[in-house]
């Protein structure tokens, strides 16, 4: 039972993904492509540790989190670059 819902809950974050990728490509303006890809951490990260649980391993945690902090880096990098027009001070 717990297998089907695993395989069940992969096909629909994958189904998530590339609707996000839709988004992050026919996007109407900057805003709505930095929270598609905002979206698109997020379902990659629910995908490695849902693979994680799968194969019965801890390692794909790390690197769920490791995304994790790449993709709340790059968010805020994207807003400021949007709101000011540099990241850099």
């Amino acid at each position: 039972m717990i297998t089907i819902a695993l395989y069940l809950t992969i096909g629909m974050v994958t189904l998530a993904a590339l609707l996000n990728v839709y988004r992050l490509i026919k996007g109407p303006d900057a805003p709505d492509r930095v929270l598609a890809l905002d979206t698109l951490y997020i379902n990659a990260i629910a995908l490695i540790i849902l693979l994680g649980i799968t194969l019965g391993t801890r390692m794909y945690l790390e690197a769920a989190l490791l995304i994790a902090v790449m993709g709340f880096v790059g968010t805020v990098a994207m807003a400021k670059y949007l709101k000011r027009g540099s990241v850099i001070e």
